[in-house]
């Protein structure tokens, strides 16, 4: 059993105007002429790039062509055009077949530590710092999961990694 209540009560107990809601309605019915402008040109620019197009992209061709479209807004308007970006996950770690001739792989992929100090593993990444690349070594104890060392450096080589320690 379903109740009515008039609209005059909801905007009672909910502390709206009456005349704030009936705004509201006629804002819902209008057509945005631009918003459905710029959703076929999200379309036709996607349909363009193959399905490969996401939303920094699109945004960015938008604002070549004059559109004051960021990101976000960018990703609202593919949502509404149900326009996905199709492109392929970049890389997958493939699992070695043989054992590294550098390295030993002394751990066999078994990766909890009893006690700490016991296991140590290291990374190198790279970070862009607005005009270079800068590379970071890090150190992490399994035992603690926490970095006991960490160097930067301009060059990713074994300097970096000696440092890290």
């Amino acid at each position: 059993m379903s109740e009515r209540y008039s609209i005059a009560e909801l905007c009672r107990v909910f502390e709206i105007n009456r005349s704030s809601y009936y705004h509201k309605l006629t804002q819902l019915k209008r057509v945005d002429e631009a918003r459905v402008l710029l959703r076929q040109r999200v379309i036709e620019l996607h349909g363009q790039s193959r399905g490969s197009a996401g939303a920094r992209v699109l945004s960015a061709a938008l604002r070549l062509e004059g559109h004051a479209v960021g990101r976000y807004k960018a990703s609202q308007l593919m949502r509404e055009c149900r326009v996905f970006s199709t492109q392929r996950r970049r890389h997958r770690y493939r699992r070695a077949e043989k054992e590294a001739r550098v390295a030993p792989h002394l751990l066999k992929r078994q990766f909890r530590a009893t006690e700490p100090n016991q296991v140590w593993c290291g990374d190198v990444t790279s970070i862009w710092a607005g005009s270079c690349w800068l590379y970071l070594a890090a150190v992490l104890d399994l035992y603690a999961r926490r970095i006991v060392g960490w160097a930067l450096s301009r060059s990713p080589d074994s300097t970096l990694t000696r440092r890290a320690r």
